[in-house]
């Protein structure tokens, strides 16, 4: 029997979740599991995607089949979430150009506000937000370009987040391809899980940061960058 025989009528979405478990991998909402997904299977899960969406519509009491408004919207749904706000889980980290840094820069260097778009892991509610990076580079730093910190940043918010983990997972990555003496991140968003549900508090935001190296240890370098940051809200 080919292999391939064996397979037929398994959704992807079990092969995908087999593969992960096999190599002993987390596949929690806000991972990664690009390695894990084969050529020609993101388009198969849209269609698993779009199928399992119907029912919820369906659940809901909604008349799919006569409601013009909604007869596509399963496929839409699925879409967005595979190919757009979610497209961070599904694809590989955004290739980017590293260099030497040359003339052994270091002072501070502050990108941002990078604006963010993400959804809350709770209740796939938005997340909307801007975030600013502060790297103190030193002669074996990698240097990457301006844009890239905001493709970076695409990447780990374009998944369901919540955003203490987000920052963190951001900070580890740009380390990992910087290696710089410090890095501080800063995050300010609002979100919709708050403002469009539950207490339904349209003012309220929330910012958190994430200090590394030199920006933890050097209470001046900490207060330079976050003096730098222009009026937040």
């Amino acid at each position: 029997m080919n292999p391939s025989d064996s397979d037929a009528g398994v959704p992807v979405s079990v092969k995908i979740r087999e593969r992960i478990l096999s190599a002993r991998k987390r596949f929690n909402a806000n991972d990664n599991i690009a390695e894990f997904i084969q050529p020609g299977e993101l388009e198969l899960l849209l269609d698993e995607v779009e199928s399992k969406m119907k029912g919820v519509l369906s659940s809901l009491v909604i008349d799919t089949d006569n409601d013009h408004n909604t007869d596509e919207t399963a496929r839409r749904v699925a879409k967005m979430y595979l190919k757009e706000v979610f497209q961070g889980r599904y694809v590989k980290a955004p290739a980017i150009t590293e260099f030497p840094n040359a003339e052994h820069l270091n002072e501070l260097m502050i990108v941002g506000p990078i604006t963010v778009r993400s959804a809350c892991s709770h209740h796939f509610c938005p997340i909307l937000g801007k975030i600013w990076i502060g790297v103190l580079p030193n002669e074996h730093t990698n240097v990457i370009g301006l844009s890239k910190y905001a493709r970076l940043a695409e990447w780990v918010m374009g998944r369901p987040q919540i955003q203490e983990e987000a920052v963190v997972q951001l900070a580890d990555l740009i380390q990992r391809k910087t290696q710089p003496d410090g890095l501080a991140i800063v995050m300010e968003a609002s979100h919709f899980c708050m403002s469009w549900r539950g207490v339904k508090d349209m003012d309220s935001k929330m910012i958190n940061s994430v200090m590394r190296g030199s920006f933890l240890k050097d209470a001046n370098l900490r207060r330079e960058f976050l003096s730098l940051i222009p009026q937040k809200g």
